[in-house]
């Protein structure tokens, strides 16, 4: 059954996908990249979740959306944990400001994902070359977060299997600390049903827990991450006790 139900969301995926890239391809056209083209795709990211719950039966259960910052705050650099799919199409779902993603750049060859995340204000980096990587996340995010987008990353860098810690980058506690904003840590439990890499998903609840802001003003950032991926590891035992 879990194989017939996955077989069922993913070609949910596939069938929306094209009448909402040609949607974010035309909004890019004529209205450029922010704006409408992005609330196409969000759009499309968040009917993904939704149909995730009953063909699926996997739903989210989020806790801490009180401590992001509101009104004319600045912004954030949101630091995720990584461990699926799942949470990349979740954030942007729930988020209340649009939000930038740091990506590799061979996520652009996907046949119509990649030419939508191509038209919108993201990110996307070549990681082989990572001096060059982190002077265009710095340019681009300060850029970014000053539009009054947030910008997400994964500080691991790729997903990490469940009760796993990868090793935590920098990169997003220096954009912080070069545009004058805080971090705001979040922890995912998404591998509980959703395995990396796995096509077969299980039904079950993703426990998403939003970290309140840190400041980095004054802040290196090895101290800064060192204090996002603690806050982010010892959430993550307690929201999925078992797999630690």
């Amino acid at each position: 059954m879990a194989l017939i139900r996955s077989v069922l969301h993913l070609l949910v995926m596939i069938v929306t996908v094209i009448p909402y890239t040609c949607g974010v391809l035309l909004a890019r056209l004529c209205f450029g990249r922010g704006g409408l083209a992005y609330r196409v795709a969000r759009a499309w990211l968040a009917l993904c979740i939704d149909a995730a719950r009953p063909i699926l039966g996997i739903r989210a259960q989020v806790e801490g959306m009180e401590h992001l910052p509101t009104g004319d705050a600045k912004g954030v650099v949101l630091l995720v944990k990584h461990q699926s799919v799942y949470e990349t199409f979740l954030m942007p779902a729930i988020m209340p400001r649009p939000v930038a993603y740091v990506f590799k750049k061979e996520l652009l060859k996907v046949p119509f994902f990649g030419w939508s995340i191509g038209s919108l204000d993201m990110i996307h980096i070549d990681r082989t070359q990572r001096a060059r990587a982190i002077v265009k996340v710095l340019q681009q995010g300060r850029a970014l977060i000053d539009k009054g987008n947030w910008v997400i990353m994964f500080p691991e860098g790729t997903r990490v299997a469940r009760g796993e810690r990868g090793k935590y980058m920098s990169s997003g506690a220096r954009l912080a600390i070069d545009a004058g904003v805080p971090v705001v840590p979040v922890a995912v439990t998404s591998a509980r049903v959703w395995p990396p890499k796995a096509f077969v998903k299980r039904p079950g609840v993703v426990n998403v827990s939003v970290g309140r802001p840190i400041p980095s003003l004054g802040r290196k950032p090895d101290e800064l991450m060192h204090e996002v991926e603690e806050w982010i590891e010892s959430e993550m035992r307690r929201l999925d006790p078992t797999a630690y």
